[in-house]
């Protein structure tokens, strides 16, 4: 199975509220507010993490939790870049954690509350990361036959849309920023 792809940028925002309004008035939609525990394991190549997640999907709903083990590659340079990913469904996240980490060691963990967007086959993550602060990111997802300069062209319009400079981009993974 080949690696899906997509293009992704990631910048700091002083005023998550200001960007949560401004991708509303873009067209954007709502989906959910998600708790997320990213556990990043030392790996030969690429970035390799175990997410956890947690959201309720309606007011009155129970929480729901699942957990995927993603390995990535990405360059880390600034602007908006390419990422290849593999997102694999795990039933026992506590089991796969240990066993991962007494084959290849723990970096360290990432958490965060993540308010989840959509524009188009754009996610849009308004993040609050615990040691770091406020966040945005999009990833445009490749839909088949959409060329990286479409990609692009949907990243490059929300970033205006949302005010971010191009000051503010983070060309690092959020483990990276704290040191992991």
């Amino acid at each position: 199975m080949s690696a899906a792809r997509n293009i992704e940028l990631k910048a700091r925002c002083p005023d998550l509220a200001a960007a949560r309004a401004a991708a509303e008035r873009h067209g954007a939609r709502f989906v959910r507010v998600e708790h997320q525990r990213d556990t990043f394991f030392h790996a030969r190549t690429g970035r390799l993490k175990l997410r956890e997640r947690t959201w309720r999907e309606g007011q009155d709903a129970e929480d729901r939790s699942d957990a995927e083990l993603i390995p990535y590659e990405r360059s880390d340079t600034g602007g908006a870049r390419e990422s290849r990913y593999h997102v694999v469904p795990v039933i026992e996240p506590a089991a796969l954690i240990a066993g991962l980490a007494a084959a290849l060691g723990i970096r360290g963990a990432v958490v965060k509350r993540r308010e989840l967007w959509m524009w188009h086959n754009v996610r849009i993550h308004l993040d609050a990361v615990e040691g770091l602060g406020a966040f945005v990111e999009f990833e445009a997802v490749m839909l088949p036959g959409e060329t990286d300069a479409e990609a692009h062209a949907r990243v490059t319009a929300l970033q205006a849309a949302l005010g971010l400079a191009d000051a503010d981009v983070v060309p690092v993974a959020y483990a990276d920023l704290l040191g992991l």
